[in-house]
């Protein structure tokens, strides 16, 4: 067995590295801020319990306005100039899937004497329905913060805020402007929010976003993000009775099967591609031929350009059919696009890194996706400078029933590496535009 000596020496080895070759040297971490992250912990369990009491699923119009409005007056007490943002028609892409009522989003400014332009990104939603609060309210087990939404992503939003309330105990406003978006509809692909974050990201010199900062095992920043598309296939065939004619229809359930049959296979490894039938529905009663069926394919791409290609080879199968008689029909939708890599939010990781090893702690950075989309793509749309995921807390059970936490321990170090970073971009010392 390696001693723990030799073991902590490795450690500070890899990290020494790890800075080095990200271009900077150790520092001493900043003394305020470490006091002013030990100080706000508590204040920021207290933050997330408030922010979990809100059943503010995507779709509950009452909830998401009840939190907006906590969220709003939590900003304006920091100095924030709030307003309640809501996408007209015309702003709204709408899916298969998208409620005629979106909620609303709050967007606060905060202005101050210097150029920098930097925008804050998280969202108040949860794929959770009204009524499980109930039997799974907020509650802390040792080193973990248990609630629904509490890592995706109601940290964020707490984290957010005091971050902020950091930078004004510091008196410290020498940005220009910080926006802080926070929209309702992130889990419900954001139909309204996509619009807004767009706008915001061009206006903007620096992107960062809240969504979890990675597993209970490895920290985390994300360069990359998934491209989401569903696949929706739809079969109409002819009913007709199962028992005394079932020649005369046209089964729709059995081409539906043939087509997910041979679909099987359009997942690519090498170019990220991934495509799974997740969905499916067919018939009326048990002794009718199915005169329609339904499946829906959850694709996942790494480039824009990738969609295309799925789109391309699921159309080109489903021109083979097991029944000639059917209708088979390919609706293809395109929710998130993928964030990709750009240079120029590998140096400003790389200047996070180095933060970060001021209190002794790695953080990876993450240049490839791994599955998951996040609004950081929407602000990259016609953003020309850093745009990084992942600036939240470690956390783990993301829309699971009852296993969402956040690691506790992990809330000074960010509010230590959000504050600090926010500083050095402000000041011109962190490599954005």
């Amino acid at each position: 067995m390696i001693a723990r000596t030799t073991i902590r020496m490795f450690r500070h080895a890899a990290l020494v590295l790890a800075t080095v070759a990200a271009g900077s040297v150790l520092a001493e971490a900043d003394p305020r801020i470490n006091a002013l992250a030990r100080e706000h912990k508590p204040a920021m369990l207290e933050t997330m319990r408030e922010l979990v009491g809100f059943e503010s699923g995507s779709r509950e119009i009452d909830e998401l306005d009840r939190i907006a409005a906590h969220i709003a007056v939590k900003f304006r007490a920091l100095g924030a100039q709030v307003e309640w943002v809501e996408s007209t028609e015309a702003q709204t892409t709408r899916f298969s899937d998208t409620p005629e009522r979106i909620g609303k989003m709050v967007k606060a400014t905060f202005t101050g004497s210097g150029k920098a332009r930097i925008l804050l990104l998280a969202h108040m939603d949860t794929v959770y329905p009204k009524g499980m609060l109930a039997k799974q309210p907020f509650r802390i087990d040792g080193n973990r913060a248990y609630g629904l939404g509490i890592a995706d992503d109601k940290q964020g939003i707490a984290l957010i805020l005091h971050v902020m309330a950091m930078l004004k105990s510091l008196d410290f406003r020498d940005y220009g402007t910080i926006t802080v978006l926070v929209n309702g509809d992130e889990e419900i692909s954001s139909p309204a929010g996509r619009y807004h974050q767009a706008l915001l990201g061009e206006s903007h010199d620096v992107v960062l976003s809240y969504e979890g900062g990675g597993s209970p095992e490895e920290e985390r920043l994300r360069l990359a993000t998934s491209g989401i598309a569903l696949a929706h296939l739809n079969v109409s065939g002819r009913a007709s009775h199962a028992g005394s004619a079932p020649e005369r229809g046209v089964n729709a359930l059995d081409e539906l099967a043939f087509q997910i049959g041979q679909m099987r296979d359009l997942s690519d490894p090498k170019t990220g591609i991934k495509v799974n039938w997740t969905l499916a529905k067919a018939g009326v009663v048990h002794n009718m031929i199915p005169p329609d069926a339904h499946a829906t394919a959850d694709v996942r791409v790494e480039r824009v350009s990738d969609f295309d290609v799925a789109e391309k080879a699921i159309r080109a199968r489903i021109r083979k059919q097991l029944l000639p008689e059917a209708k088979v029909e390919l609706v293809f939708e395109r929710h998130f696009l993928p964030l990709e890599l750009r240079p120029v939010s590998r140096a400003l990781a790389a200047h996070a890194q180095s933060i970060y090893s001021e209190i002794g702690r790695p953080i990876k950075v993450i240049e490839r996706s791994t599955g998951g989309g996040t609004d950081a793509s929407n602000a990259a749309v016609r953003a020309k400078g850093p745009v990084i995921e992942g600036f939240g807390l470690q956390g783990f059970g993301s829309h699971s029933a009852n296993a969402e936490y956040v690691v506790i321990d992990d809330i000074e170090p960010k509010l230590y590496l959000s504050t600090r970073l926010i500083m050095d971009i402000a000041k011109g010392r962190a490599p954005a535009p």
